[in-house]
């Protein structure tokens, strides 16, 4: 995988302009003056949580004895269960009622930028090829930095696109996630069969 592709995965997988509506209901109750430093922050604790995983995500998976193959199926499986849900969305939205207050960390930062699929993308990445990980690690920032651009301009974003223009785009970023999961799912389970 080149460095292009790796950039192009993670910018799916995080999926900035699919994040648009959940975040303008997110943050309807805070103040318009504290919007973007909020999104800023919460940016940053998910890259560093992303980074964690790039670094470290091999060993944990050392630990608990699960082999590249294994990850390469479930993430498949994984990104394909966000595809789905991206082009379908499930009814009453992500996370329920609007929160009360200014958000931390949960639910921007995780599950909505750093979720359980750019978790597992960036984990696949590190073990399939861990000589590497300064090439994942500029993929990462790359596609980190495009992403937080966009939701930082999300109210702008939301404005021009609508209501109808903001689904379409993720429906769409579904369509495309859905692909790249079922060729993660694929190349596992072609690795596994290698490996009988």
């Amino acid at each position: 995988m080149s460095i292009l592709t790796a950039l192009l995965t993670m910018l799916l997988v995080l999926d900035p302009l699919g994040n648009i509506p959940v975040l303008l209901v997110l943050l309807e109750n805070v103040p318009p003056a504290r919007r973007r430093w909020i999104l800023f922050r919460e940016s940053v604790f998910a890259f560093g949580f992303l980074l964690v995983f790039l670094f470290l995500g091999r060993y944990l998976l050392g630990m608990l004895a699960i082999s590249q193959e294994a990850l390469g199926i479930a993430g498949g499986v994984v990104l394909f269960l966000i595809a789905l849900r991206m082009i379908f969305p499930p009814p009453g939205g992500m996370f329920g009622p609007a929160l009360k207050g200014e958000p931390f960390v949960v639910p921007i930062a995780i599950p909505l930028i750093a979720g359980p699929s750019a978790l597992a993308t960036v984990m696949l990445l590190a073990t399939r090829d861990p000589s590497r990980l300064p090439a994942w690690t500029a993929a990462l920032a790359g596609a980190w930095l495009v992403s937080t651009l966009v939701l930082i301009g999300a109210e702008g974003l939301g404005r021009v696109l609508r209501p109808r223009g903001l689904v379409a785009m993720e429906r769409l970023m579904g369509m495309i996630l859905m692909t790249v999961a079922v060729q993660m799912l694929l190349s596992g389970v072609r690795e596994f069969l290698a490996a009988i």
